[in-house]
């Protein structure tokens, strides 16, 4: 799995290459200053710990201030990271600290529109495996930070038989039988159907939890009285801020959203250099 580390040293080795030609021909190497990011529109923050480490990577002495932490909002015009060192360093790591702060702040921020619609709503709003390659870590962080849980992080930590699955294994019963026999029963099994049928014999074949795959509410709602609390019911697909509280109101249990994040825009965050005098 890719580590913060090595997003962060792969993302500078990109945007510095063989070095920095401005920088390095204009600012001298020991001259001292400092910088501040500012919100430029209101958002919730996150990644915070992330950008101070792009800097660190290239500076260790560079200092750090700041009156926010991830997951707080920021209102417009906001000071939310601070720091005083070398310029240099300031300069060449700005837009890499940038890019991973706009971006997990701008999915931060989406999680909380979400979050908030359906707040007291008796369902867990939960993320999809639909991120950005090699950022997936960073990305389900961001999740939590705007308020919403993670589904699973990979095909490694959790069970859930698609409809490819069921296909290439010869039905919903056969899938559950042969998986539930090879893996540790401490390892909950998910089955995603797309009709009432398929709830019908994902209960029966003993799924743990059942994933009502671009079912619309009606379906959704039919489908939960059928599996009747024998099984958790998930709902996923095409999920939308438009049709949340319909889809909450339903009886599931979680609700995942790719959206969360493969739909979030990065917010607005600008950073501004000055000399020391």
């Amino acid at each position: 799995m890719y580590s913060t580390k090595h997003l962060i040293d792969t993302a500078l080795q990109e945007d510095i290459g063989s070095g920095d030609i401005t920088t390095e021909n204009l600012v001298n190497e020991e001259l001292a200053g400092s910088g501040i990011i500012v919100a430029k529109e209101p958002l919730v923050i996150a990644g915070l710990d992330i950008a101070r480490a792009v800097f660190r990577r290239l500076d260790s002495n560079i200092e750090f201030t700041s009156d926010y932490s991830d997951g707080d909002n920021v209102k417009t015009g906001s000071t939310v990271l601070a720091m005083q060192g070398r310029l240099r360093p300031l300069l060449i790591g700005e837009r890499t600290a940038l890019n991973f702060l706009q971006h997990l702040s701008g999915i931060a921020t989406n999680v909380q529109k979400y979050v908030k619609q359906i707040e007291h709503k008796n369902v867990r709003l939960v993320d999809t495996r639909k991120t950005t390659p090699c950022w997936r870590v960073m990305e389900k962080y961001a999740v939590r930070v705007g308020g919403a849980y993670n589904h699973r992080m990979g095909l490694y930590d959790g069970v859930l038989i698609k409809d490819n699955h069921i296909a290439a294994c010869g039905g919903i019963a056969k899938a559950v039988r042969t998986v539930r026999g090879r893996i540790s029963h401490l390892v909950k099994i998910e089955v995603e159907v797309i009709d009432i049928k398929g709830a019908e014999e994902a209960v029966a074949a003993g799924a743990d939890v059942i994933m009502l795959d671009n079912m619309d509410t009606d379906q959704t709602r039919q489908a939960v009285k059928v599996i009747n609390g024998r099984a958790i019911v998930e709902v996923s697909g095409n999920v939308t801020q438009k049709n949340l509280t319909a889809l909450a109101d339903t009886g599931v249990d979680i609700i995942s959203a790719g959206a969360l994040t493969h739909s979030a825009m990065s917010v607005d965050l600008s950073m501004r250099i000055s000399q020391e005098r």
